[in-house]
């Protein structure tokens, strides 16, 4: 057959005008068109709000979220110039609605903004064209005035509709469902944003209303991030009650901090640039734990803490049960990627470092018993850390050829593409047996674990990894652990946990996400972390069987097939399946359920497992009591 060439001339480059880019490859501007990215046209909204408040413009800012699913972000700031732009022959609203790179935080101290988090001046454009309908009203010059947007074109001109007391700006915006995959804001992770920001933003008052629901939050922290440290570690046993507070101005960059230690085995911190959380850190988290470092081991040695023949506390040690929030503000932030998950800016990782050795060392000097307190901590951590290197080395697997270094309880798979292959935790060995037997052998491997493993919210590394079944689990993932953690070396795409759909199942799960979030996270942040969801019923009837899920499903089932000489068999655990039954309900991807997990917000997650996990029972009583009735199906 003959192939005829595909014509490339110069009509054929494509050019895409205005907002039509944004629409064509909306995941290269805010992500991805998931929930995810949904949630993004909330943050690029509202962020310019509070670079509105990061200049003293604003104090107030509303979100609204419409019985119809559309949003309202209101602020009382000086509202968005409405004059006619020169270059563009346009209002200055209509300038930036619908023009990529268009705004007031590029020029540094000549612009409308010295500090800000919306650096790449995409943010509302792309919320305008990925949006069904959009409006937007100024209050600026004593007048009120509006304009609409269709699927990031204007229908109509900028108006005066009315006179104006104060300024601010208003901009309401329905998602577009040809765009997104689902357009339904979801309550919590607006709503733990906006605490987020008022955390952040001392005294700013930032008000939520879901009209779907009727919940609403004020957040408004005048003690700023020790309001921040304090609720992070509300659930916590701290070692010292004050906060360590610092902050400081250098070249145009505020630099401020906040720190607490308490008897925890993990470090929890955070840290922010212009408001953005740095999830993958950069410069400012660096300077941050290299002061840190340095400043307690010159106040060890000064104070004859440490000895002389002794070395020095490593930045683990001295970060052992730390909470800390670092946030910096800067003219000219460099964040690597779109995203805004790491900060790059060079000199600011000797600001942090400087401004963290001058105010920690000034409070340690200040507070002689908490930094003594602080520093056998750190010791004793020190001393477990080298047990831990010692037990880290047994979960190493040195290369691919050396399959006997794997534990012998596992049942490996044969192919080695870690993007095909997944790998079950399966509670107790009957269940193990019954999978080993079912399953598909090219890319499915099997882990039996027995018992409960350790509850790692209470044990430090030294004792995490003397635990049988941790150390086994390691050394298949192939990942390393904690500060070695590597997932590119991960040996599975999949980590599927398979337990019985009681609450010993639901508890050792509890206690492997546990561990994972704490030490793995990023198996979970990148979505390799499932959940197998086996049926709890077993129908028999004549010669056919069917499987239900729930009470509901069975209900609905037993409608459908009749009730008549019909066998349910109520499922106690996984063992009581035989190798075929756990292969066709739980194992197999054509017809099996799992479930997903992601982590939206890494602060409350971590709040959920302190509560959950931790030495304190109180805080975990009052949880229960407050969300027992949320309780839909215990077994679930």
């Amino acid at each position: 057959m003959e192939r005829k060439p595909q014509i490339y001339e110069a009509e054929q480059i494509q050019v895409l005008e205005g907002l039509e880019a944004v629409r064509r490859r909306p995941s290269m501007y805010i992500g991805s068109t998931d929930a995810r990215g949904l949630h993004q046209l909330f943050n690029e909204v509202v962020d310019n709000s509070i670079d509105e408040a990061m200049q003293g413009r604003c104090d107030t800012i509303r979100v609204t979220i419409h019985g119809d699913g559309s949003m309202t972000i209101t602020d009382n700031g000086s509202g968005i110039p409405v004059g006619v732009h020169p270059k563009t022959g346009r209002s200055a609203v209509e300038t930036v609605l619908t023009r990529l790179h268009a705004g007031g935080k590029f020029g540094g101290e000549g612009s409308g903004y010295k500090v800000s988090g919306g650096l790449h001046g995409v943010g509302v454009a792309c919320v305008n064209a990925l949006s069904e309908w959009l409006k937007v009203e100024v209050k600026r010059n004593s007048k009120t005035h509006r304009q609409e947007y269709r699927r990031g074109k204007p229908v109509t001109d900028l108006e005066v509709v009315g006179e104006a007391s104060d300024t601010g700006t208003s901009i309401s915006f329905k998602p577009d469902a040809m765009i997104f995959e689902t357009v339904e804001f979801n309550i919590d992770t607006i709503a733990y944003r906006m605490r987020e920001m008022a955390f952040l933003n001392k005294g700013v008052r930032l008000e939520f209303l879901d009209e779907r629901s009727g919940r609403s939050h004020t957040y408004q922290y005048d003690g700023g991030l020790i309001s921040f440290v304090e609720h992070l570690n509300k659930s916590k046993e701290v070692l010292h009650r004050d906060v360590i507070y610092f902050d400081g101005k250098t070249d145009n960059c505020q630099v401020e901090g906040a720190i607490q230690y308490t008897d925890g085995y993990v470090e929890n911190i955070y840290s922010y640039a212009n408001n953005i959380h740095t999830q993958e850190g950069g410069t400012h988290l660096s300077g941050f734990r290299s002061g840190l470092t340095r400043t307690f081991n010159d106040y060890a040695r000064r104070n004859k803490i440490l000895k002389d023949n002794e070395e020095n506390l490593s930045g683990e040690d001295v970060r052992e049960g730390c909470t800390a929030v670092i946030s910096v503000k800067i003219p000219e932030p460099q964040f690597e990627g779109q995203t805004k998950t790491k900060l790059g800016n060079s000199e600011m990782r000797g600001i942090v470092e400087s401004t963290v050795a001058e105010h920690v060392g000034t409070y340690l000097e200040e507070h002689p018993s908490d930094a003594k307190r602080i520093i056998e901590k750190s010791l004793a951590a020190a001393r477990a850390r080298e047990a831990a290197r010692k037990a880290r080395e047994l979960t190493r697997r040195k290369n691919a050829l050396e399959v006997s270094s794997l534990p012998g309880k596992l049942a490996d798979c044969t192919w080695t593409d870690p993007a095909l292959c997944e790998i079950f935790l399966v509670e107790g060995d009957s269940a193990g047996g019954s999978a080993k037997q079912g399953r598909d052998r090219r890319f499915q491997a099997i882990m039996p674990l027995r018992g409960k493993i350790l509850n790692v919210e209470k044990a430090r590394l030294d004792r995490i990894l003397a635990n049988n079944e941790i150390r086994s689990m390691i050394t298949a993932f192939g990942t390393g652990i904690g500060e070695d953690f590597d997932i590119d070396k991960s040996r599975y795409g999949r980590v599927i946990l398979m337990t019985d759909a009681d609450v010993d199942g639901a508890h050792i799960r509890t206690l492997l996400l546990t561990f994972f979030f704490r030490y793995m996270r990023p198996l979970i942040e990148q979505g390799y972390v499932y959940v197998a969801l086996p049926p709890l019923f077993g129908v028999r009837k004549g010669k056919s069987h069917h499987y239900a899920y729930d009470e509901e499903e069975l209900d609905s089932l037993l409608e459908k097939i009749g009730r008549q000489g019909i066998t349910v068999q109520r499922y106690k655990g996984l063992g009581e399946m035989n190798a075929e039954q756990l292969w066709e309900t739980t194992m197999n991807p054509e017809t099996r359920t799992i479930l997903q997990l992601k982590l939206e917000d890494a602060i409350e997650a971590d709040e959920v497992f302190t509560t959950l996990m931790g030495a304190k029972v109180e805080p975990r009583r009052e949880f229960i009591e407050a969300h027992a009735k949320e309780v839909g199906y215990l077994d679930l």
